[in-house]
């Protein structure tokens, strides 16, 4: 009898230290994301996740054709030429009162490549960006620790020109002094330099230009296609929606000098979604009459 009792208290034991391990493996420390920076170095872009808690345990970056959201399932906008998508897990991007924990959910950055980083999914420990790109190129990913992050190198091998990007300026539109944009400096690839500026433009302000009070008006556009320049006309229709929303001051009024600076362009027409302008001929601007006050 005293040899049973003591099998059934070791089986017990083995039962209980069993139960314990497969607990601890099912439930991995979820870690959490506090920072997001991004810089250039020779011959790429850096884009860096950093955490509190341990490198999340998963990492996956691969290019997609288009940004979709988790849970929701619906397109994510994000400017650029390429996506490249990183998915990152066990981890969160807010805290239990559901709190953002690393800042803007969406950011723009002046780099060659590197054109906006946005948030594309923060679900059930699944972590998921999009890093809209300039052109798609080689990805390297890694990991650091002291303190966590997860690095993603993406090349930039090709070069850029300097072109001007012009938004809203609130300080100068309030107080009533014309013009009222200013003009940001972009790095874009040549020879491509229209819409490249135009793909900056609907990228928005970074952090730094947010703070010094400039704005992206988009007027409900999502972005543009359809970009033309003959015989001195510049077109270009927008996507998404088109509404002045009854302002004096409308997307058309950062598009038209930003693509008025290259020498190729004297008139500018836009278009709305439908394809429609109040000017479709002629030598003069023309905008649709979604854009009008």
């Amino acid at each position: 009898m005293y040899r049973i009792r003591s099998v059934l208290v070791m089986l017990a034991c083995v039962v209980a230290a069993a139960g314990a391990t497969t607990s601890a493996v099912a439930a991995p420390q979820t870690s959490t994301l506090v920072a997001i920076r991004a810089a250039h170095h020779p011959d790429y872009d850096r884009v860096v996740f950093e955490f509190t808690g341990p490198v999340p345990a998963q990492r996956v970056a691969g290019y997609v054709p288009e940004l979709i959201g988790d849970p929701s399932g619906l397109p994510v906008p994000v400017a650029g030429d390429a996506i490249l998508q990183v998915r990152m897990a066990s981890a969160r991007g807010h805290d239990d009162n559901g709190n953002v924990t690393y800042g803007p959910t969406r950011r723009t950055y002046p780099l060659p490549n590197v054109i906006q980083v946005v948030n594309s999914g923060d679900f059930e420990g699944v972590l998921t960006f999009g890093i809209g790109l300039a052109q798609r190129t080689g990805v390297t990913v890694f990991t650091l620790t002291g303190p966590s992050r997860i690095v993603v190198d993406i090349a930039t091998p090709f070069r850029t020109v300097p072109v001007n990007v012009h938004f809203l300026d609130l300080d100068r539109f309030q107080s009533g002094v014309p013009p009222y944009t200013r003009a940001v400096t972009r790095p874009v690839i040549p020879p491509a330099t229209a819409r490249g500026a135009l793909q900056r433009l609907f990228a928005g302000p970074t952090q730094d230009e947010l703070a010094q009070r400039l704005r992206f008006v988009n007027s409900d556009a999502t972005g543009f296609t359809d970009l033309s320049i003959v015989d001195g006309i510049a077109r270009v229709r927008l996507t998404g929606g088109c509404s002045s929303h009854g302002s004096t001051f409308s997307v058309a009024d950062e598009i038209i000098p930003t693509l008025k600076q290259f020498s190729s362009v004297r008139w500018v027409k836009i278009y709305d979604p439908q394809g429609n302008t109040e000017r479709p001929t002629g030598q003069t601007d023309s905008i649709p009459e979604c854009l009008e006050p």
